[in-house]
């Protein structure tokens, strides 16, 4: 019986975690699961799991080297520009088949009021155009273009709470873990009097909510564009992920 081909999952979403466990009874590959450990309790994962970085695109090299991994799937956030391209640069140099599974983004539907913008300080520039109770839902990394927003009231949600004061001058911190539906999103954006939500197009359904409850509402929502993603193969679906590792087992 050949021996399974050590396989490694850049994670940290669902369709990472759907794709650790459809493959943990599998015979032919051994999986490891990487987090980037921003998340102090993640949810449990089945088999091997590491936390923290590699140290650049060196560092994924040599752990790529010295685990001898023979596949890399990167199913990390749409945004997690950074180890995407550093997975891609590693994969290259060791001839590691390397896919990139990126869930489809959303699309505007009719009735959405979107505003496209190209980062964060994209966002930051446009609200005072828009409004000045704010829901930044995207995440407590990117948060510095708004600091000199003083005039502005910001909701901000994180899964655990902060260790050190956003840098923000007015806000409220909501800890909670979703997914959110609907209907719960538009009654945090009707208690809170939202004016505008900033949000990134992560796409799947898991965060979809916020984007249906304030079309619901009529609310615009400043949607920051996705950063460029890697040269190399991509798919969209778990599916079509486990199609390109049965196609190499």
């Amino acid at each position: 019986m050949a021996e399974p081909r050590n396989l490694l999952i850049l994670g940290g979403t669902g369709e990472a975690a759907a794709l650790s466990h459809r493959l943990i009874d599998d015979p032919d590959v051994a999986v490891t699961v990487s987090l980037a450990g921003r998340t102090r309790e993640p949810k449990a994962l089945p088999g091997r799991v590491r936390r923290g970085g590699f140290g650049g695109v060196e560092g994924l090299t040599r752990y790529l080297r010295d685990q001898r991994i023979d596949l890399v799937i990167d199913a990390t956030h749409p945004y997690a520009a950074r180890i995407s391209h550093n997975a891609a640069a590693a994969c290259a140099a060791l001839g590691v088949a390397h896919l990139r599974l990126d869930r489809p983004p959303w699309v505007a539907q009719r009735g959405d009021r979107w505003l496209a913008v190209p980062d964060a300080a994209g966002a930051a520039a446009l609200l005072p155009d828009i409004g000045r109770r704010v829901f930044l839902a995207i995440g407590r990394q990117e948060l510095a273009p708004f600091a000199a927003l003083s005039d502005f009231w910001f909701l901000v949600r994180s899964v655990d709470p902060p260790e050190a004061p956003l840098p923000l001058d007015r806000y409220e911190l909501v800890v909670a873990r979703g997914p959110f539906g609907q209907e719960t999103e538009a009654e945090l954006l009707r208690d809170y009097g939202i004016a505008v939500l900033v949000s990134k197009n992560s796409g799947g359904t898991a965060t979809y909510g916020k984007i249906a409850a304030a079309r619901e509402i009529g609310l615009p929502v400043v949607m920051i564009a996705r950063p460029p993603a890697p040269a190399g193969e991509s798919v969209g679906s778990v599916d079509a992920a486990l199609a390109w590792l049965r196609a190499r087992c």
